[in-house]
């Protein structure tokens, strides 16, 4: 019989007797940028932040991102004509960076993504992609959504970026259990402890080589080994 499966590819170039260099972008309080670096401080994750870029002036995670000596740009979108205009000045800017891998932390801002950066771009969603994602479905708005749904699981994705809103191939997800009379603070407090293990161990598989695409799903060596 002819096997008609779609060849698998390795995604990302992994990266070997060095930390992976990583592009932080931000659009508010920085907390998964502050995870970053507590998990490089423990070792969990053998990585380093050359650049950290916000698309906003004031927002919260500059000023943790400058306390930790990180180098910091402010990139607006409302600076720029357009949205193309307003990616190239970013990817510029991780070019000029060399960084590996760009890390979408909180960034709110839509980016059309170069094809020298294609499965160079993660993002994390506070869901289980595919429910509750898309434009307008950010942040808190997700956790509402859950809730007013009435979902007993939810969780968080991590996955691949590409020019569509939480569209891209999904690298892996975690799960929480949703208790009853649960509130959408609650569940945003619940999913985002998962965030801090699913990124971080995202990056770290696929600077390994780890992580494979066949088709639209991920498969990871752990996968392989035990089949």
């Amino acid at each position: 019989m002819t096997d008609t499966s779609p060849p698998s590819f390795l995604p990302f170039t992994p990266v070997s007797g060095r930390p992976i260099r990583l592009g932080v972008l931000i659009s508010g309080g920085g907390t998964t940028l502050l995870n970053f670096l507590d998990q490089i401080r423990s070792g969990a994750l053998n990585a380093q932040v050359p650049l950290v870029i916000a698309s906003q002036k004031n927002c919260r995670g500059v000023e943790r991102a400058a306390a930790a000596g990180l180098q910091v740009l402010v990139i607006r979108p409302r600076d720029f004509a357009d949205t193309q205009s307003f990616s190239n000045a970013v990817f510029a800017a991780l070019r000029a960076a060399e960084v590996d891998l760009v890390t979408l932390a909180g960034f709110l801002s839509l980016l059309t993504i170069p094809e020298d950066f294609r499965w160079r771009v993660l993002n994390i969603h506070p869901s289980l992609i595919p429910a509750f994602c898309g434009h307008g479905l950010y942040g808190h708005h997700v956790h509402e959504a859950a809730i007013h749904r009435g979902v007993k699981v939810s969780g968080c994705t991590v996955h691949f970026a590409d020019n569509e809103y939480d569209h891209g191939t999904i690298v892996l997800q975690r799960t929480v259990a949703v208790p009853d009379q649960c509130t959408p603070d609650e569940l945003a407090g619940l999913v985002f402890e998962q965030e801090k293990l699913a990124y971080p161990e995202a990056i770290g598989r696929l600077a390994r080589g780890e992580v494979t695409i066949s088709g639209h799903r991920t498969v990871h060596a752990a996968t392989r080994s035990a089949e």
